[in-house]
């Protein structure tokens, strides 16, 4: 999916998300946390996490994940070329289909940064 507006996207699905967290509070709850733990600043930082889970998200082709990731880097400090090599990597790992989804995910940057 190409996504135009990332703002209204991620307005979207914050709706949506917020709906399905009402209607499974235990494990939106343990999701959370796991976030809260997975991105908070240990070995690596929080902004290397964040481009990390970009990269993933690019990977694993997640239209939700490029724009959540991407506004989080854009939050903890990354910049446009930290993203661009990130998606490199991501890239590398995923070829062609990651190639067309790091496209997407340079754009969710630029939007939302």
């Amino acid at each position: 999916m190409a996504v135009s507006d990332w703002s209204a996207f991620l307005e979207q699905t914050d709706r949506r998300m917020g709906d399905l967290r009402s209607g499974m509070p235990g494990v939106a709850k343990g999701f959370h946390e796991i976030a809260k733990a997975a991105i908070g600043p240990g070995a690596l930082d929080s902004k290397t996490k964040e481009l990390i889970a970009l990269a993933i998200g690019i990977a694993a082709r997640c239209d939700g994940c490029l724009a959540y990731h991407a506004k989080a880097a854009a939050k903890y400090g990354a910049t446009r070329e930290e993203v661009i090599e990130a998606i490199g990597v991501a890239v590398y790992m995923g070829g062609g289909p990651s190639m067309i989804y790091g496209a997407e995910a340079l754009a969710a940057f630029d939007a939302l940064a």
